[in-house]
C-alpha cells in the first residue's frame, strides 16, 4: 500500500484520493470495531462514499444494495433531505448544550414527549443516552435503583440470554450473551447470568428435539423460571431480551415464547426490559416489538432507528413502575451523559419520526413489504443449501446448510456464512453472515420492486456459494 496523503492546514479532509491512498490512511491510523485489523490492513478496508435511498455507493463507484441499512438503522434511506435540514437548522440554533444542572433545551422536551405519545401507555417518561450501549448500561443502574429504593437492595442480579446482543460497553457486553466478547476483558461482571436462547434451529438435536416450535417455546421461556428459582426469586433485578434476537442471527422466537415470560415476570414480580435497539421505530411492522409480541416490558431501550443512524442518539422509556419510584421517592440518580437529550440529535429524531408517520412506514412494513418480504424469500426455501427462513416484518435470516434434505450443517472451518457474504459483496448487496446464517434488516422505505431485487442477488449469491462448495468438496451433488 502506498503511504497515506496528509492535508495541509486549511485544505478539505475529504478532497478525493484514490482508494488505495484511502486504504493506506485507514490502515496506518483507524481502529475498528469487531474487526481483525491485521487481515484487514493486509486486504485493505472498502470505501463508502455516498448513498441514495436504499443503496450506497463505494470509492471505486460501485453501486450496493444495502439490506442491512447501515447497521439495523438507516430506516427512512439515505438522502433524505428533512433531516439534513433540521439538523442544519438547529446547529445554527443552538449545537449544544447539556441536561445536567436541571438544565434543557426545547428539542429534548419535545421528543421526550413525543416519544411518551408513540410508546405503549406504561411509557411517559424517557432516559436520553447516546447510543443502545449507553441505554443497557442505563438499565441495569435503573433496576438496581428502583430495588433499592423498594428496600431491596439484594435484588441485583439480572438475567439475560446467551447469543444475546445488547452492546459492548463493560455492563451492555455483560449484559449480552455473546461468548466471544466474554472472553475478552473477564465478562460478564458480577450480577449478570444467562439462559439459552429461543433458538428452534440451533437446539434442534437438543432441546427442541422431537417438539413443535410452539412445543419448544414453552420449553425455553421456562429457562428463565428455572434460572430465578435457581438463584433465588428475592436476588433477581431484572430480564433483559431482544424481541427478536438481532445480531445473534435474527432469532424469531415460537409464539408461545413471549407470553409465557411475561407470564414468568409477574409471578415473580421482576423487571421485564424490552431491548428495541433493532426492532423499535417499525421493524417489526409496529412502533415497538413488544407490540409485535403481545408483551408490557417496563423498561424498554431505543437507539438506531430514532435517527434513522443520521446523528448518534439512544435511550430509554421507562415505566411508570419504575419512574414513579424514582420521582417519588427522591434522591440523585447518579448516572447521566455529556450528551444526554443533545439537541442537534434530539432535532433530528423528531423530523424522523415526522417522516416515518408521513409515509406510513410501519404500516406498510406490517400490511405491504413485510409479508411480501416473507413470501419471497420462502421461494428460496427450494435451494440446496437452504434449511430454514424466518422473518418479522423487515428483517430476515436464511439458514445455509450442507444438505437441507437431512439438515445436515456444514463443517465449522468452512465458514460458509463468511463465502456467501463475500459472494453478496460482488454482486452489490450488503447481507451479513452470522456463523451459517444469513440475515438482512433492509430500510424501511423498500418497495416491492426492491424486495425482488434484494432477493435476486440472494439467490444468485447463494448459486455462486452452492457453486464454491460444490467444487471445494464441501458438500456432496444433489442425489449422491
Amino acid at each position: 500500500m502506498t503511504a497515506a496523503k496528509t492535508s495541509a492546514p486549511g485544505t478539505d479532509p475529504l478532497a478525493d484520493r484514490s482508494t488505495r491512498e484511502w486504504q493506506a490512511a485507514d490502515a496506518s491510523h483507524f481502529l475498528h470495531p469487531f474487526t481483525d485489523h491485521q487481515a484487514l490492513a493486509t486486504k485493505g478496508v472498502r470505501v463508502i462514499t455516498r448513498g441514495e435511498g436504499v443503496y450506497v455507493w463505494d470509492s471505486e463507484g460501485h453501486r450496493i444494495f444495502d439490506a442491512m441499512s447501515g447497521l439495523w438503522c438507516v430506516n427512512v434511506g439515505y438522502g433524505q433531505e428533512a433531516l439534513i435540514d433540521a439538523a442544519t437548522r438547529q446547529m445554527r440554533t443552538l449545537p449544544f448544550y447539556n441536561s445536567f444542572f436541571q438544565t434543557t433545551t426545547p428539542p429534548a422536551i419535545a421528543l421526550a414527549e413525543r416519544l411518551a405519545r408513540l410508546a405503549p401507555p406504561q411509557f411517559r417518561h424517557v432516559f436520553f443516552s447516546g447510543s443502545g450501549s449507553e441505554g443497557n448500561d442505563t438499565n441495569l443502574r435503573l433496576a438496581r435503583r428502583y430495588w433499592d429504593l423498594m428496600g431491596e437492595p439484594q435484588r441485583d442480579i439480572v438475567i439475560s440470554r446467551r447469543n444475546a446482543y445488547h452492546g459492548s460497553t463493560l455492563a451492555a457486553a455483560s449484559l449480552g450473551g455473546m461468548e466471544a466478547m466474554h472472553t475478552q476483558g473477564g465478562l460478564p461482571i458480577p450480577g449478570i447470568v444467562h439462559i439459552g436462547q429461543p433458538h428452534y434451529w440451533a437446539h434442534r438435536d437438543g432441546a427442541a428435539k422431537g417438539l413443535s416450535r410452539d412445543e419448544f417455546g414453552l420449553v425455553a421461556a421456562r429457562w428463565l423460571e428455572e434460572k430465578i428459582v435457581e438463584v433465588g426469586p428475592d436476588k433477581v433485578a431484572a430480564f433483559i431480551a431482544e424481541p427478536v434476537q438481532g445480531a445473534g442471527g435474527v432469532i424469531v422466537p415460537p409464539d408461545t415464547y413471549w407470553p409465557e415470560i411475561q407470564r414468568i415476570c409477574d409471578r415473580y414480580g421482576i423487571l421485564l426490559v424490552s431491548d428495541e435497539v433493532i426492532c423499535g421505530f417499525g421493524r417489526t411492522g409496529r412502533w415497538w416489538g413488544c407490540e409485535t409480541f403481545g408483551t408490557k416490558p417496563d423498561l424498554m431501550t431505543f437507539a438506531k432507528g430514532i435517527t434513522s443512524g443520521y446523528v448518534p442518539l439512544g435511550g430509554v422509556m421507562v415505566g411508570e413502575r419504575v419512574a414513579r419510584v424514582l420521582i417519588e421517592q427522591g434522591g440523585e440518580f447518579e448516572h447521566g451523559f455529556t450528551y444526554s437529550g443533545h439537541p442537534v440529535a434530539c432535532a433530528v429524531a423528531l423530523a424522523n419520526l415526522d417522516l416515518i408517520e408521513q409515509l406510513g412506514l410501519v404500516e406498510r412494513v406490517h400490511d405491504d413489504t413485510g409479508p411480501y418480504l416473507a413470501q419471497q424469500l420462502a421461494t428460496l426455501l427450494d435451494h440446496p443449501i437452504v434449511a430454514e427462513v424466518q422473518s418479522c416484518g423487515l428483517m430476515a435470516a436464511i439458514q445455509l446448510c450442507r444438505d437441507a434434505r437431512t439438515r445436515e450443517a456444514f463443517a465449522p472451518e468452512v465458514a460458509i456464512g463468511m463465502v456467501c457474504r463475500r459472494h453478496c459483496f460482488d454482486n452489490g448487496l450488503v447481507m451479513r453472515a452470522v456463523g451459517d446464517r444469513m440475515i438482512v434488516a433492509p430500510p424501511l422505505i423498500m418497495t416491492r420492486a426492491q424486495v425482488d431485487e434484494m432477493c435476486g442477488l440472494i439467490r444468485q449469491a447463494l448459486d455462486e456459494t452452492h457453486a464454491e462448495a460444490l467444487a471445494a468438496g464441501w458438500r456432496a451433488p444433489a442425489g449422491a
